[in-house]
């Protein structure tokens, strides 16, 4: 009778260890990607801290180039409204990041203003910012694909299924974003 307990026991005990282990594995890596999240969103927020300053002082030098400012801004205050998913969040980042570029671009015929001291200040930090948002954005990458591998493959994606786990995206930059930008002047 002790063997055929033992043998039910184990039987039904280590099914039960792998379920509430890889559950919890699977909540683990749901509050990572959380909190890889809250990372990001700090540095953008930071981003739009430097932005207006950068803004002032670029259009203190480039008056007459009124609509990239304008672009810049208005798209600094969609980013700072957008709440939805990271690929929702990650287009508007994207459209932001190509009007920083383009105002960037527009610094270049501007020697006096490349040499100012508050706009190198700026620039860097804004440099630095785009850095860290960059890696906060491959650590919350690494994180999602953790959790989907762990949702995706047997037998893991059972008990993922069972409890409801929904799939995470990817917080994805295009290549458009990633070229120069084509300033013309004239």
């Amino acid at each position: 009778m002790v063997p055929l307990l033992i043998v039910l026991g184990v039987v039904v005990l280590i099914p039960l260890v792998f379920v509430i282990a890889t559950y919890n594995t699977l909540v683990a890596l749901r509050n990572h990607i959380q909190d890889a999240w809250a990372n990001i969103d700090t540095e953008l927020k930071r981003r739009y801290d430097l932005i207006p300053n950068l803004v002032a002082t670029v259009k203190g030098y480039a008056a007459h180039e009124k609509e990239i400012f304008e672009r810049v801004t208005q798209l600094r205050t969609q980013c700072m409204a957008s709440n939805g998913r990271p690929e929702e969040q990650a287009a508007d980042e994207n459209q932001l990041v190509a009007a920083l570029q383009k105002m960037m671009a527009v610094v270049e015929n501007y020697p006096q203003l490349k040499a100012d001291q508050q706009f190198l200040k700026l620039q860097q930090e804004l440099v630095n910012t785009e850095d860290r948002i960059q890696a906060a954005r491959r650590f919350f990458n690494g994180n999602v694909r953790d959790y989907r591998n762990k949702c995706q493959m047997f037998p893991s994606s059972m008990i993922a299924g069972m409890f409801g786990f929904q799939p995470q995206d990817y917080f994805n930059v295009p290549p458009s974003v990633r070229e120069v930008p084509d300033a013309q002047f004239g």
